[in-house]
């Protein structure tokens, strides 16, 4: 399936889109509508930019909703590529009672794929039971924010092993900030890195396409798996394709194969982005405000 990301054109207007959204979808079997709360995003997916147009249209002609539209946001992800330690002493006094909690901590990275682990390492009550929860808090924050391009981190190991308490100042809140610091100040020094999606893409076109369809493919950073023959002097050609060079590919095969081409892809992995595109990658996050991950891919589909 195709999707587009799609706001109202004025603002206020949130509800009758969701009410309008809830009525295509109840209609047509084939439309599909997700939200993804990360970036504040809605995505419709229909079965073709044809499909798609039909859709905007009945919106705004017989529901009267205008939405202004965009291609979806690239899922990117963050992670770490070695070990490192990071500390935090956060310290508050005012008037009354303060705030105080300390702690050290190590961050190391997982397998591809993995997630997130969090480890209590801590022993002879330098940092009470009850705290550690709130030490994880600070952790997460991180983990959902990312650390350099606004990304969410993932594939990493933390490792709580000391700090310090206090009995009287020592609070919840001052060991979530503690946590937090801590661990932005170990990424910093564990080499962050951005990754990409990478799209297992199958196509299926007119022999004769074979060449022009690889070659295109190269261009965008592909990995060709394989080919094989099907009757009517047909192919299928597997590869694997950055997401973020596959944008409007679904226009690009209808060119080179005559509209004959088709294709269905769904996520296969994630790879570092290459060095040359990792400043670029910051630079894109920030200019977007920290817009971060807007799709969670779990199978694609283009037609």
């Amino acid at each position: 399936m195709l999707g587009v990301a799609i706001e109202p054109e004025r603002r206020g207007e949130e509800q009758r889109l969701s009410d309008c959204l809830h009525k295509l979808v109840a209609e047509d079997p084939c439309v599909r509508v997700e939200h993804h709360a990360s970036v504040n995003e809605t995505v419709l997916y229909g079965m073709g930019e044809l499909h798609l147009r039909m859709m905007l249209e009945r919106m705004a002609e017989r529901y009267g909703v205008h939405v202004k539209t965009h291609p979806p946001s690239i899922p990117y992800r963050e992670t770490v590529t070695k070990r490192a330690e990071g500390h935090c002493r956060h310290k508050k006094q005012t008037g009354g009672a303060g705030q105080f909690g300390e702690v050290y901590l190590k961050v190391e990275a997982l397998q591809r794929g993995t997630g997130f682990e969090f480890v209590d390492e801590v022993v002879g009550g330098a940092i009470p039971h009850q705290f550690i929860p709130a030490v994880e808090k600070g952790v997460r924050q991180v983990l959902g924010e990312g650390a350099i391009a606004g990304y969410p981190l993932q594939d990493v190991r933390v490792i709580v092993y000391d700090g310090k308490y206090h009995p009287v100042d020592s609070k919840e809140v001052a060991f979530v900030s503690a946590g937090r610091k801590a661990f932005l100040d170990a990424i910093a020094q564990a080499g962050p890195i951005v990754l990409e999606p990478i799209v297992r893409v199958d196509i299926t076109a007119p022999s004769g396409s074979m060449g022009d369809i690889t070659g295109d493919l190269a261009t965008k950073r592909g990995r060709i798996n394989g080919n094989n023959a099907l009757p009517g002097n047909r192919v299928t050609i597997g590869a694997l394709v950055p997401l973020a060079e596959l944008n409007e590919y679904q226009s690009r095969l209808k060119s080179l194969t005559g509209g004959e081409g088709t294709y269905t892809m769904e996520l296969s992995h994630y790879d570092p982005v290459p060095p040359r595109k990792q400043q670029g990658t910051h630079h894109s996050v920030q200019a977007e405000g920290g817009a971060g991950v807007a799709l969670e891919y779990s199978i694609l589909q283009g037609t």
